[in-house]
């Protein structure tokens, strides 16, 4: 087991902080707070020896860039927003997906992944104008 440094403490807070699946250029954004010099490579080292050393995660999405969550979220999902690319935890599940499996086939896990906008990112409400107001006069 490494050492823990201030780089790494800044890592795994920026991670315990998000409460969602971060970029490595997430993590280095939020860990710069803590200590402003801080370079991408050794947030992939350490993202990398935190891996390793199973206190976090890796969130693997079809075709995109590797994500990194802190462990003990339990069985959950994900959601990624289509606006901003971020994901967020889903912690719901529909169950048993067996039956969806082909005859003769055991399913042994799954991941879903849902796809939509955020809260951040939903269009404004539209306002209704008066009927009235829309009409020539």
């Amino acid at each position: 087991m490494e050492r823990s440094t201030r780089q790494r403490t800044a890592i795994r807070d920026a991670l315990d902080a998000a409460q969602r699946p971060l970029l490595p250029q997430e993590v280095l954004s939020a860990a710069q707070a803590q200590v402003p010099g801080l370079g991408i490579a050794t947030v992939y080292r350490n993202l990398k020896a935190l891996l390793d050393e199973g206190v976090i995660q890796l969130v693997a999405l079809p075709g995109e860039n590797p994500r990194y969550e802190t462990v003990g979220h339990g069985h959950h999902h994900h959601f990624q927003c289509t606006a901003c690319d971020r994901v967020f935890d889903v912690h719901a599940c529909p169950g048993d997906l067996s039956r969806l499996a082909p005859a003769g086939f055991t399913v042994e896990d799954h991941e879903l992944t849902l796809y939509g906008r955020c809260r951040d990112c939903q269009p404004a409400p539209r306002t209704r104008q008066r009927a009235n107001a829309t009409r020539p006069g």
